[in-house]
């Protein structure tokens, strides 16, 4: 009889990381639906996935979970904003109140600052 080899497995332990998205939205920036379900709906990021290039907007593609009591909270259907990709919005102007693309230009010091394409005013990040 022949004794048992144990070999190791080929499979990989962890997937690899992916890389950053570069995004045209912030946290806090006003950005208005350009298709899909809610087209033309406005709200403010809420949180934002830069790892898979997504977003939680406020009152946007809203999502329902049927959550079970536990010792602290109670069960209940709970109403969430589910993470959509970052391309279906864009950002609103903040001269003329309409959404506008976005281009990205460097000052002075060196830092990046998010310029209108429809007015060529700068918009101001919400950190």
């Amino acid at each position: 009889m022949k004794p048992l080899v144990y070999k190791k497995s080929s499979r990989k332990r962890t997937e690899p990381v992916p890389p950053r998205m570069k995004m045209h939205v912030t946290k806090g920036d006003t950005v208005q639906v350009i298709s899909g379900d809610d087209k033309g709906k406005r709200g403010v990021v809420l949180r934002v996935y830069p790892k898979t290039g997504r977003i939680a907007v406020e009152g946007i593609n809203l999502a329902k979970r049927h959550r079970r009591a536990t010792q602290t909270a109670e069960s209940g259907i709970v109403i969430f904003p589910a993470p959509f990709n970052h391309s279906k919005v864009m950002l609103i102007d903040p001269q003329t109140d309409a959404p506008t693309r976005v281009r990205r230009q460097k000052d002075a010091d060196g830092t990046v600052e998010r310029i209108a394409v429809r007015s060529g005013v700068a918009i101001p990040r919400n950190r």
